[in-house]
């Protein structure tokens, strides 16, 4: 069979089954679409995934909005400073200009592609309030150093975990660690999916206080409170200038059934990672690292990046494998390269070396786990070919 007469082989599809359907059926007949018990179970269910009662989770409908609200509560505004990384989507900076604070981006280590803990030293100043570390394609940053960064200069750190369940990180799931917040993304191409939707996690009652009530538009009482409670409960109270962040029941069912799959899941990206592994070794290519013996690997995504010894360059690798029907992606164009956060800052590239160097090289390729061993067969087919002249 030729190229042209394959079918397509998408970057990413989501991996939906019979008990998904079903959930989302029963919702639909419950009469409880929007925020409702199935949000609340949900939320119960990611807490006891995590296995740290003293965890409580909350359902948004995005990880940017998470983000949104764990910057807000904990008071970052005008004149303060939060450093991220520079090599990440743009969700992760933006939250910070929503509050009128400034970012401050900062390069990656060049062997994860994660935050680097020496450049997070060497951007605080006296306005730095917290600090977002990115675990980047689902390999958890070092989050070891960038707590005991945190600790002696008294910031906070929420961790921008969209690529990183179920990750760990020096034996710790991510969503358990010492930081005071953290948020997880379940965007359609992510290890699970509610379609759109995200979920906050944090240990401080007092933030997940606020972070609920400014989910909402700020009321006193949510909706599903109001409209099931026994005794008159029409009324509330607004509180603050809140947000429409809330995960409808319909996006929750989705949830529900896919995170009771989330170790399948990640199973199956392991077994997928390591058939890319075999199938691309002795090219011309640097491969996604490895976590480290006490860590995990998500594997949200399986980004390689060209070496010197390539034949051709990125750009053209890309268009040779959508000519042979092969979804890829770039994760990321960096920030520093973006018009808005470029001229705000008055970045360079030659601030950011090892990213810039990545980004120039880089390609993701597919890894979802509808995948099949012929399709990561013809992958890696499809890259030796784009590879070769």
């Amino acid at each position: 069979m030729n190229e042209a007469s394959r079918p397509f082989l998408p970057f990413a599809l989501p991996e939906i089954g019979d008990e998904e359907i079903a959930e989302v059926v029963d919702t639909l007949k419950s009469g409880w679409v929007t925020t409702g018990p199935k949000a609340k179970r949900f939320e119960t269910a990611f807490t006891e995934f995590l296995g740290d009662a003293s965890l409580e989770s909350i359902a948004v409908n995005s990880a940017t909005a998470g983000l949104h609200l764990a910057l807000e509560a904990l008071g970052i505004g005008p004149g303060d400073e939060v450093i991220t990384t520079t090599h990440t989507f743009t969700a992760t900076a933006e939250v910070v200009r929503y509050l009128g604070a400034d970012v401050v981006l900062v390069d990656v280590d060049p062997d994860t592609l994660c935050i680097a803990p020496w450049a997070i030293e060497e951007a605080i100043t006296p306005r730095t309030k917290a600090i977002i570390p990115v675990h980047y394609a689902g390999l958890a940053a070092d989050m070891p150093a960038i707590l005991a960064i945190a600790n002696r200069h008294g910031l906070k750190v929420v961790e921008d975990a969209a690529h990183a369940l179920p990750t760990f990180s020096a034996g710790q799931l991510v969503g358990t660690l010492d930081s005071d917040i953290t948020v997880f993304s379940f965007y359609a191409n992510k290890t699970m999916t509610t379609g759109e939707g995200g979920m906050i996690v944090t240990r401080h009652p007092e933030l997940a206080r606020r972070m609920k009530v400014m989910r909402l538009h700020g009321m006193s009482r949510d909706a599903f409170d109001r409209f099931t409670a026994t005794v008159p409960s029409w009324y509330y109270e607004i509180v603050a200038p809140g947000f429409k962040y809330n995960l409808t029941d319909i996006a929750a069912a989705l949830g529900l059934q896919q995170l009771k799959r989330i170790d399948g899941f990640q199973k199956r990206r392991v077994e997928l990672a390591d058939a890319l592994d075999a199938g691309l070794a002795g090219l011309p290519l640097i491969l996604p690292p490895r976590a480290p013996r006490d860590g995990q690997h998500s594997w949200h995504l399986y980004v390689v990046r060209l070496t010197d010894e390539a034949k051709v360059s990125r750009d053209v690798f890309i268009e040779r494998l959508f000519a042979q029907g092969i979804g890829v992606s770039v994760h990321y164009i960096p920030l520093h390269l973006q018009p808005y956060w470029r001229d705000r800052y008055s970045l360079t590239p030659q601030q950011f070396p090892h990213s810039q160097r990545a980004f120039e090289r880089m390609v993701s390729l597919p890894l979802y786990t509808r995948m099949t061993d012929a399709d990561v067969a013809r992958v890696c087919d499809a890259v030796r070919s784009a590879l070769a002249g």
